[in-house]
């Protein structure tokens, strides 16, 4: 981009144009939430700038407090935002789509032809390509976040907060909370949003929502705009719900779904992986929809499509229809596609709820420090919780058999070669994780041969 074009306001964007960009998102949101929220940066604040640097971050830090997949929430939130309540309808709808109907497939795929060889090779080389995605993703959040000594001194202790003391994340987001909310007052200018090494605005140019623009109409905060959304949620999951229990009783498989997977889409706080103890509990051990095998099979397809890493809740669901029966033996899977559309529903209706609710609260909020220093100390501390999933995905990868077995040097190369690609060369996720497994898909090959 030429220095005249930074100068220049970008154009309104048109709800076509912004269609087109969050199906793209749907299909190219590899990396988890790090990665998925670094997408949206690069492309939405540094390319189109369709948003400013602090607006983005302050929407991100509202997203990191909720229950729930942060980056579909960040969309979600930016598509309200440009386009109604329609646009965030879409947004998160979009990304979240690609994912289910993949991992549909993929989950019938894993029951129908077993694991074969093949495809266990091209996981092989795409994990370790995961974990640097991962890494890169939380180098490019935190040096734009962490803009001086005292948020990278918070960063720092999340990590070994979470990864020494296994402290719950809920507790590390309340004591930055209250640390911000503190330093605020007394250190205001070591908790401005985007302060530090200048403005977004010197950096990539003015954005269409700019820091100064005024909220749009839709986006003021309204009692009665509140109550009809409260409304519409309780009548999205009650509906779904009565119609379940009607149906099928409360003890059905279809509806214990719905009613498990509605309690963990609101303890999702910390990502997908601060629940996923909650789902192995219920759906493996109490319910036994599927096996612990399974269940970290499963784990490995959510990490290796795109979309939030919770949509391991599809495979869960379609794994969980396919044994129960619902609809009896010759029916395995239209019981699996139906369970896995009903977990999936479940999980994610929350959020569209707490953006679309929470959203105009939100705005009234921006530019205030009593608010916004809070949520900056909360973004410093979760860039050390996004190293600590690094290291929750490197520690199977390079030592699969625990640290008493061997080291995989193999994996460790090519996890290196991706952390080049991605450092040195800019190369872009998709051709990371395509290279990695095609990587793994080869070395499959020799060792067959």
């Amino acid at each position: 981009m030429s220095i005249k074009e930074k100068l220049i306001k970008p154009k309104p964007v048109s709800f076509g144009e912004a269609f087109r960009f969050w199906l793209k998102l749907g299909f190219i949101s590899f990396g988890g939430p790090a990665g998925q929220i670094a997408i949206m940066h690069q492309e939405l604040v540094e390319r189109r700038r369709w948003i400013s640097e602090q607006r983005f971050l302050h929407a991100l830090n509202y997203c990191m407090l909720l229950p729930g997949p942060e980056a579909q929430q960040l969309a979600i939130y930016l598509g309200w935002l440009m386009h109604r309540t329609l646009g965030g309808v879409v947004a998160g709808l979009l990304f979240i789509l690609p994912s289910l109907f993949l991992l549909i497939f993929l989950s019938w795929v894993y029951l129908s032809f077993g694991q074969l060889p093949v495809v266990a090779g091209v996981l092989y080389g795409i994990k370790p390509a995961v974990t640097a995605i991962v890494l890169f993703a939380a180098h490019r959040i935190g040096s734009r976040a962490l803009k001086n000594s005292l948020l990278w001194l918070l960063a720092t202790l999340s990590f070994f907060a979470i990864f020494l003391l296994h402290t719950p994340f809920p507790f590390i987001v309340a004591i930055a909370a209250a640390l911000g909310a503190i330093g605020g007052r007394i250190m205001p200018d070591k908790f401005t949003v985007g302060g530090g090494h200048g403005s977004a605005k010197q950096s990539y140019g003015p954005a269409l929502i700019d820091d100064d623009t005024p909220t749009p109409e839709h986006a003021r905060f309204c009692w009665r705009h509140l109550l009809k959304i409260i409304m519409a949620g309780l009548l999205l999951w009650g509906g779904v719900m009565g119609y379940l229990c009607g149906h099928y009783g409360w003890n059905g498989t279809l509806t214990q779904m719905g009613w498990f997977f509605t309690k963990a889409a609101l303890l999702t706080f910390g990502g997908a992986y601060a629940v996923l103890p909650y789902v192995y509990q219920g759906a493996v051990e109490h319910y036994h929809w599927l096996s612990a095998t399974q269940m970290i099979d499963g784990l490995a397809l959510g990490e290796t499509t795109p979309g939030p890493l919770i949509m391991i809740v599809t495979f869960v669901g379609f794994l969980g229809g396919w044994s129960q029966l619902p609809f009896g033996s010759e029916a395995a899977l239209m019981a699996g596609v139906i369970a896995a559309v009903i977990v999936t529903y479940f999980t994610f209706l929350p959020s569209f709820l707490f953006i679309l609710a929470g959203g105009p609260l939100l705005e009234s909020t921006h530019g205030k420090l009593k608010f916004t220093a809070p949520l900056s100390a909360i973004t410093a501390v979760v860039v050390g919780v996004i190293v600590n999933l690094a290291v929750f995905f490197a520690y199977p990868v390079f030592w699969p058999q625990g640290f008493d077995g061997n080291f995989d040097g193999i994996a460790a190369l090519i996890g290196a070669a991706a952390l080049l690609m991605l450092f040195r060369y800019k190369t872009g996720v998709i051709p990371v994780i395509a290279g990695c497994g095609a990587v793994g898909f080869l070395l499959t090959l020799v060792n067959l041969g």
